[in-house]
């Protein structure tokens, strides 16, 4: 009975020093501070003294700084735009010149946020013609009001449907062109891509997608389960998501803004705006965008689907 005895309160003794050690554990990770001294600026692109609000391109580049903080975002109409270092750029496209509401959030230690409003006064002129809406979201002229929306994926069947070239060059996929389903398996075909008249934009990923190392993990997080091979990241774990897109001409040249984080095909970073180098083929579209690193230009043919 002693031995018993003796053996029940050695237990208590042990649970007693793991849950005291437990409780130290709590508050062992610092102290809670929060962001302070936030600053917000706004630039604007091709704002100068004759061209206050821009160029009409309705492009703003936004900087966030605040004492104590560990990253930021941006908020606007209730879309988060995520600015882990800082900088963003979001695209205006409502035409004319309009007074936007941007919320700056700087997250400390712990989660604790602090935040400021800042409002911009920004030009756009651009209007997308009929034949590029009609193409990426089905656009009726003959009832404009109407909530419409088509799907996309990449068209893994043709050769070159992804590549990469020179930043600035006009010859799709120049140094390096993809063969009809070369990429099978890693992430990118079983995307669907859907473009909405009401500027929604919705990526089904099937639970995963395909990326550049490390601009993936930069930005989307640490790789949890993909395969790194090379430069990229194949299956990299990621749920379905949604964001808004924009259509500008920039330089004259129709684009597709996307926001936040948002992609399309392969994730390479960069300004997320991918330029529409071709649309003649019926049920088409080639694509390109500048990566992060600002070394390649990445191509992509698109299918309706």
């Amino acid at each position: 009975m002693k031995n018993i005895n003796k053996l029940y309160y050695l237990l208590l003794f042990t649970l007693a020093t793991v849950f005291y050690s437990c409780q130290e554990e709590k508050y062992s990770f610092g102290e809670i501070i929060t962001p302070t001294n936030i600053q917000i600026t706004a630039e604007i692109t091709g704002s100068d003294a004759s061209n206050p609000n821009g160029d009409g391109s309705g492009e703003v580049k936004f900087t966030v700084t605040a004492d104590n903080a560990v990253s930021y975002k941006l908020v606007y109409e209730g879309t988060d735009y995520l600015a882990l270092s800082g900088e963003q750029t979001i695209v205006f496209s409502k035409l004319g010149l309009n007074t936007y509401t941007i919320t700056a959030i700087a997250s400390g230690t712990g989660g604790v946020t602090s935040s400021k409003t800042i409002q911009v006064d920004v030009l756009a002129t651009y209007a997308p013609p009929e034949a590029l809406i009609a193409k990426l979201y089905g656009f009726d002229p003959a009832n404009p009001a109407a909530l419409t929306s088509r799907t996309w994926k990449i068209q893994s069947a043709k050769p070159g449907h992804f590549g990469l070239g020179p930043v600035g060059g006009s010859v799709l996929s120049e140094w390096f062109s993809a063969a009809p389903d070369e990429k099978a398996g890693v992430g990118m075909y079983d995307d669907r891509f859907i473009f909405s008249s009401d500027g929604t934009f919705m990526h089904m990923t099937n639970g995963d997608i395909f990326g550049r190392d490390p601009l993936i993990v930069n930005d989307l997080g640490p790789n949890t389960g993909g395969n790194v091979n090379g430069a990229d990241i194949e299956n990299y774990v990621y749920a379905d998501y949604s964001g808004t897109y924009s259509l500008i001409a920039p330089g004259g040249v129709e684009t597709i803004a996307l926001s936040g984080f948002s992609f399309i095909g392969y994730y390479t970073g960069g300004n997320h705006q991918y330029q529409i180098f071709d649309r003649n083929t019926p049920n088409e579209m080639i694509l390109k965008t500048t990566d992060g690193n600002a070394g390649f230009d990445w191509w992509f043919i698109l299918v309706l689907e």
